[in-house]
């Protein structure tokens, strides 16, 4: 197999693995090396930041979501971190409208590096969201890659809105917004969505609320988002978190429409470093998916949204996550455990092959769900022996031979031939170069990367009666 240097390459800067300060924290010398970029404006839509990229429903069924059904042709394996074009960002519970694709004149990540000068063209594409509620616990625990299991991460202190300077809104959706804040103890940016509560018991997402709050207070890893802390008043929820200034890997999907090998190769190693972290902690997080997939202003990935995330001993029943992603197991409602998470990533690296999901159908989820039943996946003769045969063991409903739910657990993924160039602990501590760099200047707030939306309205901070308090977690 030939030698890819993208897994080879040392930093040739600061890798900026450490984490922000919290937004109480004194101010620090905030300088950093600046690459300025140009970058062009694509308008895609808007997405979840740490939440749900459409609108849930109370139904065990998605409804109207649709795909391109076009099949690119080959995408170039050379990559140049330059040239990204501008796209959403990311919104709590963003209405139901459909995903839009930019297609070029070359389907290639290249195009990043030197757009085509023509109109675009857009195509839907679907990734609807699937709400539940859980009836038991979900989780089993297997053997893990050694590393050291990380102690909770305990929030420092408590916030108040009067700490942050709204800076924009960075997205809209049904559930409320997020927006960019300015720390007004040590100068730093981070993001602040607002949950409005109302909008929260309605939708009978109170539970996945609270599970969200609960599972980022307990994590901490590179990979992950950070929540700082939360805080509420009488109408509203926030949670202050990392402002992630490259957008969503999604984005940078749809414009390439699919990614070269390595480039594949690399994400999907991040995302398997950050499943192995939380399923040491007992933790399914069952929304894998491109959307949720945020990049900082070095490349590298944090996963966002974790209002489906759960700590559990044993399995659940429930039925949620996004159609495309969802494993037999879970759309034929049986018991499931963290095997879940292995098939979406099998499916998750199949679309960053691919630009599209195995199981698409231009109909309605229903379809989706019986080809997954099905079980039957057409791989591309452009795929890579060595990923087709990865996906092959991922994308599997037989559990005794897919790929992390055997013994070695998440061993086996890491282990395997696709994945042999890849140094796993130097990847762990950003030690590698990422496929692309977002065009961002870091430490100013930069938001040239998502679109601008009308500003909240209705006062923040209002106080009085809180008919939500017996049912939403008290903050920090």
């Amino acid at each position: 197999m030939p030698t890819l240097g993208i897994f080879k390459k040392k930093r040739t800067k600061d890798s900026g693995s450490k984490d922000l300060d919290s937004p109480t924290s004194p101010i620090k010398d905030t300088s950093s090396p600046i690459t300025p970029v140009a970058s062009k404006s694509t308008h895609r839509g808007s997405f979840t930041y740490g939440s749900k990229a459409s609108t849930t429903t109370e139904s065990n069924a998605a409804s109207h979501s649709t795909q391109a059904s076009t099949v690119p042709s080959k995408a170039n394996d050379s990559m140049n971190p330059a040239g990204y074009p501008q796209q959403a960002y990311a919104t709590p519970q963003a209405s139901p409208e459909p995903y839009q694709q930019t297609s070029h004149n070359v389907p290639s990540i290249q195009n990043l590096i030197h757009p085509a000068n023509s109109q675009p063209t857009t195509q839907p594409y679907p990734n609807q969201q699937l709400p539940a509620q859980d009836r038991s616990a979900n989780g089993a625990v297997y053997q893990q890659q050694a590393q050291q299991p990380a102690q909770p991460r305990v929030t420092k202190g408590k916030y108040t809105l009067p700490d942050f300077q709204i800076q924009r809104t960075l997205g809209t959706g049904s559930f409320g917004r997020v927006h960019l804040v300015q720390s007004k103890h040590n100068q730093r940016f981070y993001a602040v969505k607002v949950l409005k509560k109302a909008q929260v018991v309605k939708m009978k997402q109170v539970e996945h609320t609270n599970d969200e709050r609960r599972m980022l207070q307990q994590v901490k890893h590179p990979f992950l988002i950070t929540l700082w802390g939360t805080f509420q008043d009488s109408k509203n929820l926030y949670m202050v978190m990392d402002f992630v200034e490259g957008g969503e890997l999604f984005s940078l999907l749809r414009k390439s429409q699919r990614f070269p090998n390595p480039v594949a190769k690399f994400y999907a190693a991040e995302v398997t470093l950050a499943l192995d972290y939380l399923h040491q902690q007992n933790i399914i997080y069952r929304d894998l998916k491109p959307e949720n997939l945020l990049l900082d202003r070095h490349g590298h990935l944090k996963i966002t949204d974790f209002g489906f995330a759960k700590e559990v001993p044993d399995i659940t029943w429930t039925l949620c996550g996004t159609p495309d992603y969802l494993a037999p197991e879970v759309v034929a409602s049986k018991g499931y455990n963290k095997s879940v998470d292995w098939w979406s990533l099998g499916i998750l690296i199949f679309e960053m092959l691919c630009g599209f999901t195995p199981f698409w159908d231009g109909g309605s989820p229903m379809k989706i769900y019986e080809n997954i039943l099905k079980g039957r996946v057409k791989y591309p003769p452009y795929i890579h022996p060595d990923a087709q045969d990865l996906l092959q063991k991922l994308i599997t409903p037989d559990l005794t031979k897919r790929l992390g739910n055997l013994h070695a657990g998440s061993k086996d993924v890491m282990n395997h031939p696709w994945f042999a160039e890849v140094t796993w602990e130097r990847l762990q501590k950003k030690d590698i170069d990422a496929p692309y760099v977002p065009p961002v200047r870091p430490g100013i707030g930069d938001a040239s990367q998502f679109d601008k939306y009308p500003e909240e309205t209705e006062a923040y901070g209002q106080t009085g009666d809180d008919p939500y308090v017996s049912r939403i977690s008290p903050e920090d």
